[in-house]
């Protein structure tokens, strides 16, 4: 079954502007399917997944584009590096936009070529998995997010309530659309085949890991972190790895789109803040099955109910701007005096701090760390908690609960 893209119509946007387009993301995330919904039979397609192809691609890339000239779809195109200075030579003597369309799972390699042999000649777009708007086929209504009173009030009286119990459902399904759009597809066999081919396939083209159970314990303890400040030394110690293949190791994790880092904000006025990022996972659904979880009740009641609820809250707005073709100025707040804000967006020079909390009952306490914005001399705009509220409610001047269901 197919659903619609927030996405779809930035790829004309940059079609048009551009002779290269390339969309990056994690396996599964939709890249080829809605590609090649959106080239209307009008390109021809690819994939350098088949040996056989990529073999020639990588041997002889002149005669590669003979075989398969432009406008076409490649995909997985970091598999064959050596097609990009080909790609330039003939996007340059064509001078035509939308030659091609490239797909990289992972562009741990590739956008170094690309910023090497690319440069003024390529759009980027980033894809994640299924958002909640997607997901009930109003993707149109997927967009970037600011919590200022109109917008909150638009979204939470547009958008369906949603309970408890479906809200864990989702996120223990996760939001690859495989998984996240048919309920028969049984969870745990895609999750064990995707982590199997992410360990098998991925892995080893993007570094030398020489042990993949070490590699395993490393993405399983990744996992129970998430929505957590990241302690490299303590994350090597907890997998019996160096500092340094841990380094490289979440270096490879980030690249292949499973997990992001969110940085913290910093103000040069400002000395005492703390400098390290949280680590956030870009799939509940993969995160739950690493930390095994086995149904969305134990996930709800359990140890980690609250980091995979904010873990959740955060990739649905990155998926408003990334779908929405826009880079996310995105960052968290933490003082070495405690205070932290889980959110701060910020916006032609405003900050929105949002906080992120799993409960029916907010209350003004939940939101006290605010107020620590206030000594960067930044312009402050409204603020929200998002929460488990059924309504949207003020809790000072500026800042106003915003359900869950509002995002």
């Amino acid at each position: 079954m197919y659903v619609p893209r927030t996405i779809e119509p930035f790829v004309k946007t940059v079609s048009e502007q551009f002779p290269v387009l390339i969309v990056t993301g994690a396996r599964q995330v939709g890249k080829t399917t809605f590609l090649l919904k959106a080239s209307e039979g009008k390109r021809d397609y690819v994939t350098l997944d088949d040996p056989g192809t990529r073999e020639l691609a990588k041997r002889d890339p002149a005669l590669f584009f003979q075989r398969f000239p432009p406008p076409v779809l490649i995909d997985e195109i970091q598999y064959a590096p050596e097609l990009l200075p080909h790609i330039k030579i003939i996007a340059d003597r064509s001078g035509r936009t939308g030659l091609f369309w490239l797909t990289g799972a992972q562009p741990f390699h590739l956008m170094k070529g690309v910023s090497e042999s690319l440069a003024g000649r390529v759009g980027v777009l980033h894809l994640l998995g299924l958002s909640r708007d997607e997901q009930r086929n109003a993707g149109n209504e997927c967009r970037p997010f600011l919590p200022t009173p109109d917008e909150i009030d638009r979204r939470v009286g547009t958008k369906p309530p949603i309970s408890l119990k479906s809200l864990y459902r989702s996120i223990w399904r996760g939001s690859f659309p495989a998984v996240a759009l048919e309920e028969k597809v049984d969870r745990d066999l895609f999750y064990s085949s995707y982590v199997q081919t992410y360990l098998q396939r991925d892995i080893r083209d993007l570094s030398k890991v020489g042990d993949e159970m070490a590699f395993l314990r490393f993405l399983r303890a990744s996992a129970a972190r998430t929505g957590q400040i990241l302690n490299l030394a303590e994350l090597a110690r907890d997998t019996d790895v160096s500092f340094n293949t841990a380094k490289n190791w979440l270096s490879i994790l980030k690249s292949s789109g499973v997990v992001t880092l969110l940085e913290p904000y910093h103000n040069n006025l400002t000395k005492r803040l703390v400098k390290s990022p949280k680590l956030y996972f870009l799939d509940t659904g993969l995160c739950a099955y690493l930390t095994e979880w086995s149904t969305p009740e134990t996930l709800e009641s359990g140890a980690m109910s609250g980091a995979i609820l904010e873990t959740w809250i955060l990739t649905e707005l990155l998926k408003g701007y990334w779908h929405n073709g826009r880079e996310a100025s995105f960052h968290f707040y933490r003082d070495k005096e405690g205070k932290e804000i889980d959110l701060v967006l910020s916006q032609d020079g405003i900050l929105y701090p949002l906080e992120f909390k799993k409960t029916a009952s907010p209350r003004i306490e939940d939101i006290r760390s605010f107020a620590a914005l206030d000594k960067l001399s930044v312009p402050v705009g409204p603020g929200g908690l998002v929460c488990l509220s059924e309504r949207s409610i003020p809790l000072s001047a500026t800042v106003r609960t915003i359900p869950i269901h509002g995002l």
